[in-house]
């Protein structure tokens, strides 16, 4: 378990600038009243100390916010539901409350977000994904406020990661149309890293077990039905004889069916469409579709036991937890 020390203060920044408290308090809120060469000097040390500023030091402030903050890539569509639903009631039952930001797939927003709230000083963070900045990355760990990224896996996370590997599931849905007998496959996705990630190992697994053709169609993040179909429609024209298609969300497989449907193409028939998420639709949808069940309660719960055990103290004896993912198979392959 990493130690938790005190976080970068401005006396500090002071103390490597050169300069007094005041100044670096004048430097970095009214940088025009201090001579240019002392502002850069100042904005180096912060630099190189990750310091963020504490937006809570002048007023008075209990021991604890008993607050977690949580950053989503997107507020809209069910993907992330389950996690977020698990880790607010389990935070809530030990009495603390969730704030929850989105960043929308974008590296300098993400860095903002983080940077923004690690100046309330919250118990905790969570982060849907694992940081993408670098100076973010920084931050948190000049902040020592803990951290849990979840809904990807890393070697090297900022503190805890609870998640599962997106190229493990590229390459296992790739085995699953393999074994069925497909050898024509393609797969619709989003744009996002952690999507092209999936996708680059879905095609390289397809191709290694000797797919006659594997094509991608890229669509943006966040996925929908208009996009799945458009996807469909796109890959029947370009790829003679698919047979199967991996779609990175179900979202997006529910529209690939719907315009399968509108095409005249038999599910699964002529063609195995696979999502990804288990919505709550997609056993119900006609045909029911396969996909990939990612257990979003329970990381939802894991992140919120690690978050809590490191912000009053205990030890965490798990700093990484791989939750893995399962495919459920219903009539669309």
């Amino acid at each position: 378990m990493k130690p938790i020390s005190k976080p970068a203060t401005v006396q500090d920044v002071a103390a490597l600038a050169g300069v007094s408290a005041m100044t670096v308090s004048r430097a970095l809120n009214t940088p025009d009243k201090v001579t240019p060469a002392t502002a850069a000097r100042v904005r180096a040390a912060v630099d190189a100390l990750g310091y963020v500023p504490n937006a809570m030091a002048s007023g008075l402030r209990r021991a604890r916010a008993r607050m977690v903050a949580a950053l989503l890539p997107t507020l809209v569509g069910p993907v992330f539901q389950e996690l977020v639903e698990s880790l607010a009631a389990s935070l809530n039952r030990h009495g603390y409350q969730l704030m929850i930001g989105q960043a929308g797939y974008d590296a300098a927003q993400e860095e903002a977000w983080i940077k923004a709230v690690i100046q309330r000083r919250p118990d905790g963070i969570v982060l849907v994904g694992v940081v993408s900045s670098p100076g973010a990355r920084s931050a948190l760990l000049a902040s020592h406020i803990p951290v849990v990224e979840t809904w990807d896996f890393t070697d090297d996370p900022v503190d805890m990661l609870v998640g599962f590997s997106h190229v493990a599931l590229g390459e296992r849905v790739a085995q699953f149309l393999h074994d069925q007998g497909h050898r024509r496959v393609a797969i619709i996705t989003g744009d996002d890293a952690r999507a092209r990630a999936r996708a680059e190992a879905f095609i390289a697994r397809s191709k290694a077990l000797g797919a006659a053709s594997a094509q991608c169609f890229f669509t943006s993040a966040p996925s929908t039905l208009g996009a799945g179909r458009k996807g469909l429609a796109h890959l029947v024209r370009t790829a003679p004889g698919l047979s199967g298609v991996f779609c990175s969300s179900d979202s997006l497989a529910l529209g690939a069916s719907i315009e399968a449907q509108h095409q005249g193409i038999a599910v699964p028939g002529q063609l195995a469409i696979i999502g990804m998420g288990d919505q709550s639709f997609a056993q119900d949808a006609q045909p029911a579709l396969t996909t990939v069940r990612l257990d979003g309660t329970r990381i939802g719960e894991l992140a919120a036991e690690l978050m809590m055990a490191r912000a009053e103290g205990r030890p965490v004896a798990q700093r990484v937890v791989d939750v893995g993912f399962d495919i459920v198979v219903r009539s669309s392959t």
